[in-house]
């Protein structure tokens, strides 16, 4: 693993992949974050926990819009963070360019911190979209550079 850590292009594909894998991270807790200040709990046994009366746990557990966009953040980021970091690998591996690498791997983390800012200000729409798209055309680029060079090579 080394000898891997010794390579540019691998060497910036295992910071990006880190900084946006702490971004998906640190969604967990900014869930709980809104579940807690908002009081909307999923489960009765959370809502228990932050009740001092048997009653409220019913009110408690309810859906927030906060608590909610969070989630769907969150969500769209396991959907896109984790095809990235598996293709962003395989694609560290077939050599390429270090100069296209970089601009791949920083396409894509800016365009998952920019979603994030989107999702979560709830700025208007096409912003996160166009976003993600960038986001998912960007692993998209590199799962055919990975294909292309197992074909051909």
């Amino acid at each position: 693993m080394a000898s891997l850590m010794e390579d540019e292009v691998f060497r910036s594909f295992a910071k990006y992949a880190a900084i946006v894998t702490v971004k998906l991270l640190l969604m967990g807790p900014l869930t709980a974050y809104y579940r807690i200040t908002r009081k909307a709990f999923a489960n009765s046994e959370d809502a228990a926990v932050h009740s001092a009366k048997p009653d409220d746990k019913k009110r408690l557990v309810r859906t927030d819009e906060d608590v909610e966009r969070a989630r769907r953040c969150h969500q769209n980021d396991l959907e896109s963070i984790v095809p990235f970091v598996l293709i962003g690998f395989l694609y560290a591996l077939t050599g390429p360019d270090p100069s296209w690498a970089l601009l791949h791997f920083r396409i894509f983390t800016g365009s998952r911190l920019f979603h994030t800012v989107a999702y979560m200000m709830a700025l208007p729409q096409p912003s996160r979209g166009l976003s993600w798209i960038v986001g998912l055309l960007t692993s998209l680029s590199m799962a055919h550079s990975v294909v292309h060079s197992v074909i051909f090579h």
